[in-house]
């Protein structure tokens, strides 16, 4: 048997033993590392696919590889560089498996505090993916250039490289500078 999660995602249940899954963690657990990453996940994910249902079908794949390995974390901050790497990389796997068109971000159901904040947001989608990540990765998840190039397995001086030229286009986006 298969669950659909979406469109073009599914789960082979003869893969994903949910009982396997909590004798190795509690529920309540699971729940806490759930809730603990979540937002941070999706966002990644939102990022870099700059489609909703994508982007949770990729949330839901991350948390259940999460939940099936047996991999410990020295820390919380090692457990979600290890999340955002998965992310990154699955959402890597879904762009090379299909062509993907612009979705526009009306899709996305964002509530802005200010028009500004609007215009960044929309200014931040509209860079180009490699640009996207490592901005949200350095300003939204607070990450510095080394932690970001461990995540997306680039040179930290490419990750400055990325974040001055995404900045620069930035600039000329926004007019603010």
């Amino acid at each position: 048997p298969v669950i659909f999660c979406s469109s073009h995602s599914y789960i082979d249940q003869k893969r994903f033993k949910p009982e396997r899954m909590v004798k190795k963690m509690g529920s309540s657990e699971m729940a806490e590392i759930y809730d603990k990453y979540k937002n941070a996940v999706y966002r990644t994910a939102f990022t870099m696919c700059k489609n909703a249902s994508d982007a949770e079908d990729i949330t839901q794949e991350v948390f259940l590889k999460r939940f099936t390995c047996n991999t410990s974390f020295e820390s919380d901050e090692h457990e979600k560089a290890w999340l955002l790497r998965v992310t990154a990389n699955k959402c890597k796997d879904l762009f090379r498996l299909m062509f993907r068109k612009h979705v526009s971000l009306e899709d996305a159901d964002i509530i802005y505090e200010t028009p500004e904040e609007s215009m960044v947001y929309h200014a931040v989608m509209e860079l180009p993916a490699g640009y996207r990540i490592v901005i949200h990765l350095y300003y939204y998840e607070g990450y510095s250039g080394k932690e970001i190039g461990q995540i997306t397995e680039q040179s930290e001086t490419t990750v400055q490289t990325k974040l001055y030229r995404a900045r620069q286009k930035l600039k000329k986006k926004i007019n603010w500078f």
